[in-house]
């Protein structure tokens, strides 16, 4: 489960990090505006920064209209419905550090650099040696010579200081299950070490051990956005992809199939939606929901099922219901075989939608109509 930046810095500030004084603030509820301050778009895509979605505001007035223009942005595919404003810092340095795991070793890994800021990924690409990894040992985590090196590497004087928060972001991340907390920029100020951002996310895995957690974090990001994530209720895996033709499919396979054909056929899928396992109206519904959520700029969208456990009636149910509750003028190419195929087809027809028998035909006219062809 990602996190808002303001819902990180939560947790930073139960486990004792320092952060900026900030308020949240919705298109309908923006009272809590101060200046001067920092207007930050909260999204779950990165890139603010460079999309003009920070601002730096000197006035009330200021504030209002960077909320104002912030709210009305849309972010990768994502909608800016709330804003963090927060109290500017005076900066003296900007470092960067985390704590994720290593996928080869399997171990947890800090990783540290003096180049903090909006140009990390490059500072990897090009200037690898500016960045220090440290690998630690899960149970015992940051040791003490571990913590020294970090902070050697960082050149910030205050060791005891650094030691502190190193472990706090340790805690944080072993108590709340996290595979990633970041912190960029880490800023050292006139009185002290301070987080000016945050980037947390919990291991959905560990939802049975954090419930608490991501009901509290998913009840506040459904007031933000509208709408409840319930998490474990699918088995739905969304992949942003760049094109313009939306993708949903019942199986891994059935969607890399289709991701080769839309290439074939000319096409650029936007997005790789598999719903996986034993699927559900619910589920169907949920995939029809991301993807027109999460991909708002799709110019068709190609459903591909094929009925072994899951029933083709139940499938057609779930979109028939989505598309009853969420009109749309995006064309729509079904194409449905297997279990209770006929049911799912009639069920399809009745409601005036096309159904498609040989998937090429699919891929070829959801190509064609994304073209306006």
């Amino acid at each position: 489960m990602k996190l808002y930046e303001f819902q990180g810095k939560a947790l930073f500030r139960e486990a004792g990090i320092p952060v900026p004084k900030g308020t949240v603030c919705t298109a309908g509820d923006t009272g809590g505006l101060f200046a001067p301050s920092v207007v930050k778009a909260q999204v779950l895509s990165g890139g603010r920064g460079k999309a003009g979605a920070v601002q730096i505001v000197e006035t009330r007035d200021e504030a209002s209209r960077a909320a104002e223009a912030i709210l009305s942005m849309t972010l990768r595919d994502e909608p800016v419905r709330a804003v963090l404003v927060e109290e500017k810092a005076k900066i003296l340095k900007e470092y960067y550090l985390a704590v994720t795991f290593d996928g080869e070793a399997g171990t947890p890994l800090f990783i540290a650099s003096a180049s903090g800021g909006m140009d990390i990924e490059s500072v990897a690409d090009q200037t690898p040696e500016r960045i220090l990894k440290v690998p630690v040992d899960a149970l015992w985590g940051p040791t003490d010579y571990k913590i020294r090196a970090m902070c050697d590497f960082l050149g910030y004087g205050d060791r005891r200081e650094f030691a502190s928060l190193v472990r706090a972001l340790w805690r944080l991340f072993r108590e709340k299950d996290a595979v990633l907390v970041e912190i960029n920029p880490l800023v050292a100020t006139e009185s002290g070490l301070v987080a000016l951002d945050s980037k947390i996310e919990i291991d959905s895995d560990a939802e049975g051990r954090q419930k608490a957690l991501f009901d509290r974090f998913r009840d506040e990001q459904a007031r933000i956005t509208g709408r409840r994530d319930e998490g474990g209720q699918d088995t739905i895996t969304y992949v942003p992809l760049d094109g313009d033709v939306g993708l949903i499919s019942d199986g891994a396979g059935t969607g890399m199939l289709s991701l080769d054909l839309i290439r074939d056929f000319g096409g650029s899928a936007a997005d790789f939606c598999e719903m996986g396992g034993l699927t559900s109206p619910e589920v169907m519904y949920s995939a029809m929901d991301q993807v027109f959520t999460k991909a708002p700029g799709i110019k068709s969208l190609l459903v591909v099922l094929i009925g072994g456990f899951n029933r083709m009636d139940e499938m057609a149910e779930g979109i028939v219901r989505y598309l009853e509750e969420h009109p749309t003028s995006v064309p729509l190419v079904v194409r449905l075989c297997g279990t209770m195929e006929e049911e799912g087809k009639t069920i399809m027809r009745r409601a005036g939608l096309a159904v498609y028998d040989d998937l090429r035909t699919a891929v070829s006219d959801a190509v064609r109509f994304a073209k306006g062809a």
